[in-house]
């Protein structure tokens, strides 16, 4: 007895939209910087505090991500425990 499988799946559009929009706004980011009237170092401080920023929001997604797996896995065993154990409770035994 399964139960039915109710994560809600993302449509193409919304993934092909927030793909677009992470590039524009990293190309637009990166290309402001390199544009700005600023000596090299800074130019390369920015741009190294770009790809961090980058880097630190794809590990906090994922993070965020498998913390949500976990809870759903946890459930699941939870629900499990307790139809096993509704299953094998007979309430006219002595």
């Amino acid at each position: 007895m399964g139960t039915p499988d109710t994560r809600q799946k993302s449509s193409a559009a919304f993934l092909v939209q927030a793909a677009i929009s992470f590039g524009v706004s990293f190309i637009a980011t990166t290309a402001g910087v390199v544009y700005l009237p600023l000596d090299m170092w800074q130019r390369g401080f920015l741009l190294i505090s770009e790809l961090f920023l980058v880097s630190s929001a794809f590990t906090l997604a994922k993070v965020v991500r498998d913390q949500h797996e976990a809870t759903r896995v946890n459930h699941r065993v939870d629900e499990a425990r307790l139809e096993k154990l509704l299953a094998e409770h007979d309430p006219f035994k002595a």
